[in-house]
Formats: C-alpha cells, sequence, structure tokens
C-alpha cells in the first residue's frame, strides 16, 4: 500500500465546504457535478438533501478525471415549516423568507455522499441541525438582501458571513449548517475503511 494520501474530490463549488475541507487538514481537488437539482424530488427535506447529494456524487465519481478517488457529495437545504428552502430565486424571495424565518427556528438538512471509485463502493447519511434565527428589522433584512449574499446560500442565510449577527443559536454541528458536517464525513469514511487520518494532507 502507498503512503501517498487518497485522492479526495469534492463534488461543489462551495467555497464554504471546500474551506471546512481545507480547514481540517485535507486538500480536496475540485469537480462540479453540473447536476440539474431541478429534476430530484423526494418525500422530505432530509431525503430531498440526500438524495441531491448522491446524485451529484455519482455524477462525479462517473467521469474518468474522479477515478481512483474518494469523492465527497453534499447538498443543503432548511426546513422549514415541512418545506424544503434552497438558495432564494431571487431578491424578492429573499426578503419574504428572512421575514418568514424571524423569531423561529429552522432545521438545517445537509445530505452527505462518500463514494470510493477504487472499490466501487458509497455510504450516505443526512445531518440535521437545528437554527435559531434571531429577529432583524425589516431594514437590517433589506441591507442583507442587498449585500447579495442570501441568493448564493441554502435557506438564505450561513454562519460563517453577513448574516451570523442574525443567528441566536444552533443546535447541532455548526459545520453542518456552513455546508459539511465532519464528525458525520468522518463516520462515513469509517464506513467505507478509510480513515480521515489518513487523508491529512
Amino acid at each position: 500500500m502507498s503512503d501517498q494520501p487518497r485522492r479526495l474530490v469534492l463534488a461543489s463549488q462551495s467555497p464554504a465546504r471546500l474551506g471546512l475541507l481545507r480547514q481540517a487538514g485535507f486538500a480536496p481537488e475540485v469537480i462540479v457535478s453540473g447536476f440539474d437539482e431541478d429534476k430530484v424530488t423526494a418525500p422530505t427535506p432530509a431525503e430531498l438533501a440526500l438524495a441531491l447529494a448522491e446524485a451529484k456524487a455519482s455524477v462525479v465519481a462517473a467521469r474518468p478525471e474522479a477515478r481512483g478517488a474518494l469523492v465527497i457529495g453534499c447538498d443543503s437545504v432548511l426546513e422549514l415549516d415541512g418545506q424544503a428552502l434552497g438558495k432564494p430565486a431571487d431578491a424578492e424571495e429573499a426578503t419574504a423568507r428572512w421575514k418568514a424565518m424571524r423569531g423561529r427556528a429552522g432545521v438545517l438538512q445537509t445530505g452527505h455522499c462518500v463514494r470510493d471509485t477504487a472499490a466501487g463502493t458509497y455510504a450516505s447519511a443526512t445531518a440535521s441541525t437545528v437554527v435559531r434565527f434571531g429577529e432583524p428589522s425589516d431594514e437590517e433584512i433589506a441591507a442583507y438582501v442587498a449585500s447579495g449574499e442570501p441568493l448564493h446560500v441554502a435557506g438564505a442565510f450561513t454562519l460563517d458571513g453577513r448574516s451570523a449577527p442574525f443567528i441566536d443559536g444552533i443546535e447541532g454541528d455548526h459545520g453542518n449548517v456552513i455546508g459539511l458536517s465532519l464528525p458525520l464525513l468522518r463516520r462515513l469514511l469509517g464506513r467505507l475503511g478509510v480513515s480521515v487520518t489518513q487523508l491529512w494532507a
């Protein structure tokens, strides 16, 4: 067996997910799936997040440039009133969403799928984190939406950006809210017989 760490491929263009992996000692390559997310439906937000993560990982794992690599696919949705909320379509939707969320709690569901292209195996699961939203004023919401940030993130918010002051607290893994649960990733890799320490760069 080689002393070289296994190649790790992130099937996502999310800079937040890439940043989390790098901070944890990994050096993943990025191959964007280009998968049409509108094709996927599921009975619950948690199952939708998982189905999307599995689809992204599968698309990238099938590519020649991913041969031999461990491919990580993730997808996040915010569950509020039983609905799955992804990235808002426009500023108007982002504004309405924040007015609906303030003073309430939602559940950030992130599907994770790891595919071992060398072994032809995979493991997947969803991580759930409760997010308690503060009560930003209409003026604060308008300023946040005008920044453009909520249009690029699931649920129209992020813990590591301008909306952080509007989040009162979370119950669960903060990385999951940013886009990837490192503890869940460790468990999924373990199911595939891979230790995270073998993947440190």
